[in-house]
């Protein structure tokens, strides 16, 4: 239990309550605890039992504490098990859906008892939802496709996700005396963008063969366990509360490299490997590299034996697609990927003038602490209200706060000026020529109208690029994994595009964006396309997850040559698009 999880439980129940019908006064409450509890800097598991403690937390209330330490004693919530156990647990997935909120939910519930995904599909497909309010035949397709995307993605998790769970569980199984190494494998080692599964690998004496018992009864007691699926000798598997499959995997050192080489993947990759294995007269499996002859292992300890084995160079994990790395490997011609190490800066970010939650002064300092030389302040413009975006005077006002606060740093960081403008729906950006020449840094980002068609999108995209002061292409497709899919675009029209007037491609570092995708890296580096990678964080926190885009990178074998914000501060200025 962390505090993300206790916040995801108190929001969960704040969406019962509404759903239920309960006074909005009790909804808001429990959304106020969630928000807190996310935000605070405390372990509250750790000080569950210290009501005094949690009482000097902005947000939580004496019932509100009692609610915490019954979640780090339980692993849920009484009242979230009450409603669930009226409604049907199958409830909460339904809100996963996009665009439904508790209202939708209490309203299909009231109409028609729906409350699961299934039960929606077969209401649509049956008319029984047609004559609600809210419920046009527009909204009703809407909802069709939102069910078809789910289902497509159904099981899957995100990066962040399945890192999370990987963490909490590291913490966990290091407690056992003889665990030494917990090391995720499968395609959360790859870097992928979603996981189905979370696949560990734990090595150390407590691991060695016939001694595996008290290890196991250790992982199979794991407090976050749902239900538990396998238990065997040197093999755990196990759903989390929030459905996502874990199997831990207890190894002996003298094999972990084989294991790891096999449970990381890719399946493709692994054929590819085995087959020039059986070339070489050995054969490869997750126990060891050995001969076919007399079964003699050549190699299993280290994944760089068996790769040296196999007259290879070591590869990065995020590499092993069967993209041409075997031979690259075998050629030693692999790039040399870009690292967290080779980041100079981060151009975009937002503050509480819009919709951030921390102050320029606050992210600079916070970046200051990440290793940056630089960063950029790109809140948003007017055309999204709802984060209280800025018009033409109050970004000007802005601009001028924000050269205070960089004069203030005395040279410790720079803080370039800019904006995250938006691209209207005919490709105009809403705000005037003469503001944005007088940023650094403008990011144009399409933030509405996703429904239009692929011609429609692609003239509106290339429409501003073709804007002399548009520097960098917000994240380009505006997906939401696991929530809305890329719009139509000719990607391929838009990076030759903005490869000939110099306009930069972000790969937006976001765990819910991960865009550029690292298809589309690949094809933004073979087109010729500049690249800038940022976090467009929201809080100084989000400067932490940068690692996740860099992942992408790594996967697009980008090196530190093809980044812009690699370059000193100067260096990166003048490497964008000329200023008008």
């Amino acid at each position: 239990m962390d505090n993300v999880t206790m916040a995801r439980l108190l929001e969960q129940t704040a969406d019962l309550l509404e759903i239920d019908g309960a006074d909005s006064f009790r909804i808001r409450s429990y959304r106020r605890a969630a928000e807190a509890v996310e935000q605070t800097t405390v372990d509250l598991t750790a000080v569950a039992d210290d009501t005094a403690r949690l009482l000097e937390i902005p947000g939580i209330g004496k019932s509100m504490a009692a609610n915490l330490k019954a979640i780090a004693g339980t692993g849920t919530l009484p009242l979230r098990e009450e409603l669930l156990a009226k409604y049907g647990s199958s409830l909460l997935e339904l809100m996963k859906l996009p665009g439904m909120g508790p209202k939708t939910v209490a309203l299909f519930w009231s109409a028609a008892q729906i409350s699961s995904i299934d039960q929606l599909a077969e209401a649509i497909d049956g008319g029984r939802l047609a004559g609600l309010p809210r419920m046009g035949q527009k909204q009703l397709d809407k909802l069709r496709k939102g069910i078809e995307d789910y289902r497509r993605s159904s099981g899957r998790y995100r990066i962040d996700q399945a890192q999370e769970a990987a963490d909490r569980l590291e913490l966990y199984l290091l407690e056992f005396p003889g665990v030494e190494k917990v090391t995720p494998a499968g395609s959360l080692r790859r870097g992928r963008e979603t996981a189905g599964d979370l696949d560990l690998l734990v090595t150390g004496p407590a691991c060695a063969p016939e001694q595996t018992a008290a290890a196991v009864e250790h992982v199979a007691a794991y407090p976050g366990i749902h239900d538990l699926i396998v238990k065997g000798e040197n093999k755990v598997s196990f759903h989390l509360i929030d459905g996502m499959q874990v199997d831990v995997r207890l190894l002996p050192s003298a094999s972990y490299g084989a294991a790891l080489q096999y449970f990381t993947g890719s399946k493709a990759h692994n054929v590819s490997l085995r087959q020039r294995a059986l070339k070489m007269g050995y054969t490869l499996s997750e126990w060891a590299l050995a001969r076919l002859d007399d079964g003699t292992t050549v190699a299993a300890a280290t994944e760089e034996e068996i790769y040296a084995a196999l007259t290879m160079d070591w590869m990065a994990p995020e590499l092993r697609e069967n993209l041409g790395e075997i031979e690259a490997a075998a050629n030693h011609t692999l790039p040399h990927l870009i690292e967290e190490a080779d980041l100079r800066g981060d151009v975009h970010m937002h503050t509480h003038a819009t919709d951030g939650r921390n102050s320029i002064r606050e992210m600079a300092d916070a970046a200051l602490k990440v290793g940056y030389q630089y960063i950029a302040i790109t809140d948003h413009s007017k055309n999204l209200a709802m984060t209280n975006g800025l018009d033409e005077k109050r970004a000007l006002e802005h601009l001028v706060r924000i050269r205070e606060v960089d004069k203030e740093m005395e040279g410790r960081i720079r803080i370039f000026t800019g904006i995250e403008v938006d691209i209207l729906a005919d490709g105009a950006l809403d705000l005037d020529n003469e503001v944005l020449a007088q940023m650094d840094v403008v990011i144009a980002s399409v933030h509405s109208r996703f429904d239009q068609s692929r011609d429609e999108m692609t003239a509106r995209v290339l429409r501003a690029v073709e804007n002399p002061n548009v520097r960098i292409l917000g994240h380009p497709t505006g997906r939401l994994i696991l929530r809305r899919e890329p719009f139509a675009l000719d990607m391929g029209a838009v990076l030759r595009r903005a490869a000939e007037l110099g306009v930069a491609m972000e790969h937006n570092a976001a765990p819910e964006r991960l865009d550029l995708c690292d298809r589309d890296l690949r094809l933004a580096k073979k087109s010729g396309c500049r690249i800038v990678i940022n976090t467009d964080a929201h809080d100084t926190r989000h400067l932490g997850k940068m690692s996740y885009g860099l992942c992408q990178l790594r996967r697009a074998w980008l090196e530190p040559k093809d980044v812009l914000n690699t370059l000193q501060p100067e260096e990166f200025l003048a490497a964008l698009r000329p200023r008008v």
